[in-house]
């Protein structure tokens, strides 16, 4: 990915902290000779050596897992908030652009067994359970409804690279800074004001 300097971000624990809060991620191979690219969720965790790597599973129907076998290469897509900037915000004349965060996660990917398979069901959906009212548990599943973890593949990526950008203006002076914020909150719309956010944070 192409991160002039100035976007690049390189703080380890704010990637980490990223790739958490966003983790439904696109996952980029080549199947059958032409990219191919799966939405779905991916989880940040530990291996035995204390390595971060990626952990998630497709359906065994999709033609991805099957190149897997052949094609470890594996790139992993996280987007975050994102907005139009328009350049009627500035007080000086210039092109718009858009605001936005990204992580590209770059691996080698490895099948997991069965076993394994359940364990990763597990911390997914103990992750997004945590604020049930009546949390779901994969553990307390009848042995029919686990029968379907055989219907799927599931698998961990070694993190070989990653590249992150976090685009928030950081080119602008203070003024024209600050009035980006303004009009990002005046909009109403919930991800503009993320990206307000995402600014009011960012250091300069």
């Amino acid at each position: 990915m192409y991160i002039p300097d100035i976007y690049k971000n390189e703080n380890q624990e704010e990637i980490k902290n990223f790739i958490h809060d966003n983790g439904f991620a696109i996952l980029v191979n080549q199947t059958n000779g032409k990219l191919w690219a799966t939405h779905i969720p991916l989880l940040l965790e530990e291996d035995n050596d204390g390595k971060s790597i990626l952990v998630g599973h497709i359906s065994r129907e999709n033609p991805q897992g099957e190149s897997f076998k052949t094609n470890t290469n594996i790139l992993a897509i996280f987007s975050g908030p994102h907005s139009y900037i328009s350049s009627s915000w500035y007080d000086h004349e210039n092109v718009p652009t858009w605001n936005y965060t990204a992580v590209h996660v770059y691996g080698n990917i490895k099948i997991l067994n069965l076993e394994e398979s359940i364990n990763s069901l597990k911390n997914l959906v103990d992750k997004y359970e945590i604020n049930s009212k009546n949390p779901v548990r994969v553990e307390d599943m009848s042995k029919e409804t686990m029968r379907q973890a055989i219907g799927i593949i599931a698998f961990e990526i070694e993190i070989i690279s990653i590249d992150a950008v976090k685009k928030m203006s950081q080119n602008r002076d203070t003024k024209n800074y600050e009035n980006i914020i303004l009009e990002l909150e005046k909009t109403g719309n919930v991800i503009d004001k993320q990206v307000a956010q995402e600014m009011k944070k960012c250091p300069r």
